[in-house]
């Protein structure tokens, strides 16, 4: 079946209400974007800057495309990546153009740009003044001041970084091109203290309800390693259980984990799941992927959402996938060039900036 046929019929089956699923921002104090929903980094095309943010409105039911753009009358910049909110402010992570875009998370009007990063990747904020930032290329983690939105600073941690998640005072930072270990860092010296290893690149980690932490190794992209699964205990860093997955052509990615922090989901040929509790890994699919190109993941914490990102070809416009608590699909709407990494936000705040 052609793969518009397909989402047409299926969008017609989820009973979406609908009416425009790819409306443009033509006014910066439009208050769509001070309620609840998911932005979208669209990555865009590798060097060409074509890189977009898009907003998911649970009020309106739409998606918006091109929101920072057409706030601030300039293009967002080359790979947005991640992205990650604390306060009043929203922090975009654009890989490729080695920048960090800090803007007013309820209008999406800019509050300052921090550049001078190398190939940063995920931000993580330690507290409310001071975050790290990963990076693809560089042995260092960015230290950035909140306060000026400027660098203050490098933890030396002799890799490159990608996934990151602080626990209290301490950051738990993943080796994952090409290595197998989790750097441990103190936040409050910003020193490394320890470091674990596990398998094969790791590529993202969540924390769980019993406080543990879980690892998803991919196995690398030579295929040489088998992926693996891995609970640590955060405290005295050992390993609690490891799950290897059963072919070396397994490539699990984007571990994330539900509400209630009791079941975990990534995706693998479709979306898995398994509670925490497991003593194996899912043997089928949660969700299956039928024609979609399955690229990113994301739960919302309030409701169990499941929101996935179909990259399609890696080089057009690709669509954002809602699926419910049960996995059955709400909605499918039209994002911008290749639709990555996703960040919630709640209702705005009771005094806005």
């Amino acid at each position: 079946m052609n793969k518009s046929i397909l989402i047409a019929s299926v969008f017609l089956l989820a009973n979406s209400c609908l009416k425009d699923t790819n409306p443009i921002i033509v006014d910066g104090g439009d208050s769509f974007l001070s309620g609840p929903g998911v932005f979208i980094l669209n990555e865009g095309n590798f060097r060409a800057g074509n890189g977009s943010l898009s907003f998911y409105s649970y009020d309106s039911l739409k998606i918006y495309n091109h929101v920072f753009q057409e706030v601030n009358k300039r293009p967002l910049g080359d790979i947005p990546f991640s992205m990650g909110i604390l306060g009043s402010k929203a922090y975009i992570v654009v890989n490729n153009s080695g920048k960090i875009e800090v803007a007013d998370r309820n209008y999406m009007t800019s509050v300052a740009t921090i550049t001078g990063l190398n190939s940063p990747r995920h931000i993580s904020f330690v507290s409310d003044v001071k975050a790290y930032v990963t990076s693809l290329y560089s042995d260092s983690v960015t230290i950035i001041n909140l306060l000026t939105n400027s660098v203050s600073g490098y933890i030396n941690i002799r890799h490159t970084s990608e996934s990151i998640v602080t626990y209290f005072t301490t950051a738990f930072i993943a080796n994952w091109a090409g290595g197998n270990k989790i750097m441990v860092v103190n936040t409050t010296s910003d020193q490394v203290i320890d470091s674990i290893e596990v398998g094969m690149e790791p590529e993202s980690m969540v924390i769980d309800g019993n406080e543990t932490l879980w690892v998803l190794c991919n196995g690398g992209w030579k295929r040489d390693h088998y992926a693996e699964l891995i609970n640590i205990n955060p405290l005295t860093k050992t390993i609690i259980n490891r799950f290897t997955f059963p072919s070396i052509d397994d490539s699990p990615t984007n571990l994330e984990i539900n509400a209630d922090h009791e079941t975990l989901y990534y995706i693998q040929n479709g979306i898995r799941r398994m509670s925490t509790s497991a003593t194996s890994l899912p043997s089928g699919t949660f969700i299956p992927k039928v024609t979609y190109n399955f690229y990113k993941m994301a739960i919302d914490q309030r409701n169990d959402d499941i929101f996935v990102t179909d990259a399609g070809d890696y080089q057009q416009r690709g669509y954002l996938l809602r699926y419910n608590s049960t996995g059955a699909l709400v909605s499918i709407m039209q994002a911008d060039i290749i639709p990555g990494g996703m960040c919630f936000k709640a209702a705005s705040d009771p005094n806005l900036e």
